[in-house]
């Protein structure tokens, strides 16, 4: 959903680097500032050693771009084959729609497409009893909202994957069981602000009419909890290893 950038690299700065000297890579600058992330563009073709000097990867929206349509987007094959890098050698992973589907496929998963009748807005959002023993989930209350928009998903877990939270439409969080490997359908990276924005810029691609688009920006919500997840990994992943 929505971000034209590429894949990003980037280091943390402030107190994240003068105190710890951590590194990171990512694709979703929304929330920047509040993980203490800096992020410069790269190519989107890269192998395994774009990772060298840093301590994980984020992986957010990716605009029209479909994992289903590898040919059309050549990109899609090389993400898949990073993901399944940081699997290998156990590299922390964030990933957020776009990137929640590559890492299912990374994983032997299956994704398929909605035409139609498929989530937008900000959803509540339902934890499973796993996700009260999870590092980024354990005091995020059930229930929580969430930026959500997509046509593709999949409709169970790959093998070795714990599922964390959930709409009726689809798993919406997992973790890679014995990895600090998390993926996200919805966006932690987008709050209710952007959603607007970026939702009313897109509203042809997304909504039947104005009116259809006014009902669904009537009924978003603010989406604190979610927001707060890319944080909590960056405290309670890359800076605890």
């Amino acid at each position: 959903m929505w971000h034209e950038q590429g894949l990003f690299r980037g280091h943390a700065e402030n107190d994240v680097d003068s105190q710890h000297g951590r590194q990171s890579a990512t694709h979703s600058p929304t929330h920047q500032a509040a993980a203490g992330l800096f992020f410069k563009p790269v190519t989107p073709h890269f192998d395994g050693n774009v990772l060298d000097g840093y301590d994980g990867l984020f992986i957010g929206g990716a605009s029209e771009a479909s994992v289903m349509e590898p040919g059309r987007y050549p990109f899609v094959q090389s993400c898949i084959q990073l993901i399944q890098y940081c699997l290998v050698n156990n590299i922390p992973v964030f990933a957020s729609c776009f990137g929640f589907q590559l890492a299912v496929l990374a994983l032997d998963g299956r994704i398929v497409r909605d035409q139609s009748d498929y989530e937008m807005g900000t959803p509540a959002i339902s934890l499973t009893p796993a996700a009260r023993e999870d590092p980024l989930f354990a005091d995020v209350p059930d229930g929580f909202r969430a930026v959500s928009v997509y046509k593709e998903r999949t409709p169970e877990l790959p093998v070795g994957c714990v599922l964390l939270a959930e709409t009726e439409a689809c798993p919406h969080a997992f973790r890679v069981a014995g990895r600090d490997f998390w993926a996200f359908q919805f966006h932690p990276e987008v709050d209710r602000t952007t959603l607007v924005e970026r939702l009313t810029h897109y509203k042809e691609h997304y909504t039947d009419d104005d009116a259809h688009l006014q009902a669904v920006l009537d009924s978003a919500q603010e989406t604190p909890e979610s927001n707060d997840l890319m944080r909590k990994f960056v405290d309670r992943v890359l800076l605890a290893n």
